[in-house]
């Protein structure tokens, strides 16, 4: 009977144990290589296997452990082992009777597990000895930079640049990152991590999605947002319908918000008229508010409009500042 050996890969970022049926009992019935001690090693010597580490030579020390006990099990680490993994194939290749090569999953990545790896990443960048700038920064600070990586984000959207987008998000995930591993720095009884973040979440989309999480009928689109604000008015307690709007948003957005909470509430609170303010800003301001308000009777996102115009007006003033063509003479 062929010799069978076994290169096993596991998943770096779960716990080491936890493996599957077919990956325990290969580590169980034959001799187990690997080429440096880890978390895994241990968790297989605690399940009564005995693990050697071979520094040099692994592809002869797997034939040799194959031909004497029947089979070997290789422990892949972290990176997967690509190299020793091709350079047996090829002698395999060259001597098929030796052994029989055969790729077992232990354990491999759940969704979202590069996750951690961020998570890793900036905990050594904000820790002593990673970066400076980053173990500088202070939520104030970063705030701008929250501000900006969002507007891009936007832009790659409104571009229909799902690429650009990708890669606008991971800027933006690095800011959440790092505020929450800022906040670990805070003082006792303040601080909190992106396991916090994460949690508060889960929690509030389980908790607010009970037509998907608690067997709740689904109704109508508009049926799902009415219940959404149902169980968020009884999560929080407001004063006003208009609590929890952020006011530091662009004005325009900020206007359009607030007529939207109140409509949503029936307050039929008309914006003030121009020609009753004292002053040219206030007028201004006024009837800045009714064309909003307009917009939004209209059913047209007044940001969008004037983000529209304004880059159209943009373009103009750049086709302006080309030189013009002199006739030829």
């Amino acid at each position: 009977m062929t010799a069978r050996i076994v290169l096993l890969v596991t998943s770096p970022r779960l716990p080491a144990g936890l493996l599957t049926s077919a990956a325990w009992d290969a580590v169980r019935s034959a001799p187990v290589l690997t080429g440096a001690e880890s978390e895994l090693t241990r968790a297989v010597r605690t399940a009564g296997a005995e693990v050697r580490v071979v520094t040099e030579g692994a592809t002869q020390a797997l034939l040799d452990a194959a031909a004497t006990g029947g089979g070997a099990v290789w422990l892949a680490g972290p990176a997967g082992d690509e190299a020793l993994a091709r350079e047996l194939g090829l002698r395999l290749a060259r001597q098929p009777g030796l052994a029989e090569l055969e790729l077992m999953y232990g354990s491999w990545d759940p969704p979202g597990a590069r996750l951690l790896d961020a998570v890793e990443v900036m905990d050594r960048l904000a820790s002593p000895g990673g970066d400076p700038w980053k173990r500088a920064q202070t939520h104030r600070s970063l705030a701008p930079f929250l501000l900006e990586e969002c507007y891009e984000a936007y832009d790659a959207i409104g571009a229909d640049d799902t690429d650009a987008l990708r890669e606008e998000l991971g800027d933006v995930l690095l800011q959440v990152l790092l505020h929450a591993r800022l906040a670990e720095d805070l003082p006792e009884g303040r601080g909190w991590t992106v396991d916090d973040v994460a949690g508060g979440l889960v929690d509030k989309m389980v908790r607010r999605n009970p037509h998907v999480f608690s067997g709740e009928q689904a109704g109508s689109i508009e049926e799902i947002e009415a219940n959404w604000e149902r169980i968020k008015r009884a999560e929080k307690t407001r004063d006003s319908v208009l609590d929890g709007i952020a006011l530091s948003q662009p004005a325009l957005a900020l206007a359009a918000k607030i007529l939207d909470r109140a409509g949503r509430v029936g307050l039929a609170v008309p914006p003030p008229l121009a020609e009753s303010q004292v002053d040219a800003e206030a007028r201004l301001g006024a009837s800045l508010l009714a064309t909003v308000a307009a917009a939004r009777q209209a059913g047209i996102d007044p940001e969008a409009a004037l983000r529209r115009a304004t880059l159209a007006y943009a373009e103009a003033v750049r086709a302006a500042e080309r030189p013009t063509p002199h006739p030829p003479t």
